[in-house]
């Protein structure tokens, strides 16, 4: 059952450019997609079901790959997952990876339509439940992964899923050029997800003042922040981030405490995080809250994605 990722998905290299918040596009996808990779993109990047279907077709329409991907939030804060499930079967996605929540609604539709399901994991128990539930692959998310990052290291992480679990596990998290890639492989994971290297690319439509942080600053600058979602987060330890601070406050942490209201103050927390990052992305100011992995070490330079995917596979 343990197959290689660019033999399930039909692409040159086992690396998916993973799905990132806000930052990857429709240009993004398809200079992936037509440079031998697999590529993912959230399905909440678009306002609307239209603009989302939209985008899809351009995809469609400028790549011959068989390795297009969505990210669906599957938990309740997505209000949005039955319309984007249902877009992502009409137009014959390839692979979904689900983010934070149970993905079982989401594994059963798509077998019916023979699309590949992924579910982002951090430890062996919730990869055999999704495992058990018909999961095709699990995105090892480790403890150098760049957003909501896992609790271990990607030399632990990587063989603890491969002796409990029976399907392909792809490593995600502190990967920036060739020797990193070919290290996962040889631990064992089927690929790899490729996320904060993209940050500084061309295509991206992101303010250059985001990209040339990713050049500037390096993995001795990412830390964890509670102050976004009140999970942890990994950003870019600017002057703000050091002003602000990296911990909720003590009323922050009461209400996400107090049982009847924890559920609608994540929802709050989440909405207004977005908003935040998205702020951030497309307008520097003072308050910028940068989210990034430690993987940005590798990038010296603003590149076309093309010459990210090089400096990976060469």
């Amino acid at each position: 059952m343990r197959s290689n990722l660019d033999d399930m998905l039909g692409v040159k290299y086992p690396i998916i450019m993973a799905p990132m918040f806000l930052v990857t596009n429709t240009k993004m996808m398809i200079e992936a997609l037509n440079n031998g990779i697999a590529a993912c993109i959230p399905a909440l990047n678009f306002r609307t079901d239209l603009e989302f279907r939209n985008a899809l077709e351009k995809i469609r329409n400028e790549t011959d790959s068989t390795a297009l991907g969505v990210n669906l939030i599957v938990n309740k804060s997505n209000i949005k997952l039955n319309e984007q499930l249902k877009s992502c079967v009409e137009l014959k996605v390839n692979f979904i990876i689900t983010s934070l929540g149970n993905p079982k609604f989401v594994i059963e539709k798509c077998k019916k339509n023979n699309i590949k399901v992924f579910c982002d994991v951090i430890d062996k128990d919730y990869a055999k439940k999704v495992e058990n539930l018909g999961a095709d692959g699990i995105i090892a998310v480790n403890n150098k992964a760049g957003g909501h990052a896992g609790n271990y290291h990607p030399n632990e992480l990587i063989p603890m899923l491969r002796n409990h679990c029976n399907i392909p596990v792809i490593s995600a998290g502190g990967i920036g050029d060739k020797s990193g890639v070919e290290e996962m492989l040889d631990l064992g994971a089927a690929g790899v997800s490729i996320g904060s290297p993209f940050i500084a690319c061309l295509e991206a439509d992101i303010t250059n003042e985001y990209k040339e942080a990713c050049v500037k600053y390096g993995k001795s600058d990412i830390i964890l922040t509670t102050k976004l979602t009140g999970t942890p987060c990994t950003v870019i330890n600017t002057d703000y981030v050091k002003h602000i601070g990296t911990k909720q406050n003590w009323i922050e942490k009461l209400l996400t405490k107090n049982k009847k209201l924890k559920k609608w103050i994540k929802t709050i927390k989440f909405i207004r995080s977005m908003k935040v990052v998205k702020t951030a992305a497309f307008n520097t100011t003072y308050k910028t809250v940068w989210c990034a992995g430690p993987s940005i070490e590798y990038t010296k330079q603003i590149l076309p994605v093309k010459d990210i995917i090089r400096r990976l596979v060469l």
